[in-house]
């Protein structure tokens, strides 16, 4: 009887995974939930969220192509390096403990997985074009309206992003995938900001540069990391698969004979 349930169980996980939009409702429950439980945690804690988001990112990529594997390996890593210099050498965002939550890795990883599954669902693909201006016309309202002061501050730097962001929508190889990754971003930030896990400084530091709470471009950024994906997946993929590779052993001269 036991048996029979783990095996619904794994079943029922591996359907929600697969299938594009129930993993985004079920990615959407775990930003929700995850970030509003840091919200009332200590550094001892948080470590213990961060270890179910890295076990809830590696379920994540299981039903995922060697690939799609990489290339989320190499979003992980080129976002880690930029929280890095953005949070913690240049000041411009600053988490609620000061510190670099270990669940902002894995969470970068499983928002490009979003963006990339909701891209994927039934009516993205249907309606392709429509998505595209849709999520399009959701960076502009947000630019404008950021850049209005209407919500507090003059979004400069939100600005900026939103035209890069449109650039590659427009003109780049992948314009769904960052269609939807605009929106998982969206979410994830306004819900973030909003409880305090994190909050972005006025200006940009060195630069005077006036900037959102959250700002409108925020998942500009992600091209960046989808542009490192795509330049260093293969090499890394290769790597793994030579790593991997069973080594035979060279018989000597006298037993080959």
């Amino acid at each position: 009887m036991a048996c029979i349930t783990i095996n619904q169980v794994g079943n029922g996980l591996r359907r929600t995974l697969s299938d594009p939009g129930r993993f985004c409702l079920f990615a959407l429950g775990v930003m929700v939930l995850g970030l509003g439980l840091d919200h009332f945690t200590n550094l001892t804690w948080q470590l213990v969220l961060s270890a179910c988001t890295w076990a809830i990112l590696l379920a994540a990529c299981w039903p995922l192509s060697p690939e799609q594997r990489a290339r989320t390996a190499v979003v992980i890593i080129a976002a880690t390096i930029g929280e890095i210099i953005g949070s913690i050498i240049l000041g411009i965002y600053t988490y609620r403990l000061g510190n670099l939550p270990m669940f902002v890795p894995p969470g970068h990883g499983l928002v490009y997985l979003t963006g990339l599954r909701l891209a994927d669902t039934r009516w993205a693909t249907a309606h392709r074009s429509m998505f595209i201006r849709l999520a399009l016309a959701g960076i502009w309202a947000w630019g404008i309206v950021g850049l209005s002061g209407v919500l507090g501050r003059h979004d400069v730097a939100g600005a900026v992003g939103c035209l890069t962001l449109t650039v590659f929508i427009l003109r780049g190889r992948a314009p769904e995938l960052y269609a939807g990754v605009f929106i998982a971003v969206a979410a994830l930030e306004i819900y973030g900001t909003a409880i305090g896990t994190w909050f972005w400084h006025p200006e940009i530091p060195g630069l005077g540069v006036p900037n959102g709470n959250p700002p409108s471009g925020a998942a500009s950024g992600y091209v960046l990391f989808d542009i490192a994906a795509l330049t260093f997946a293969p090499a890394l993929l290769r790597a793994v698969r030579r790593f991997r590779r069973p080594v035979v052993p060279i018989q000597p001269e006298t037993e080959r004979t």
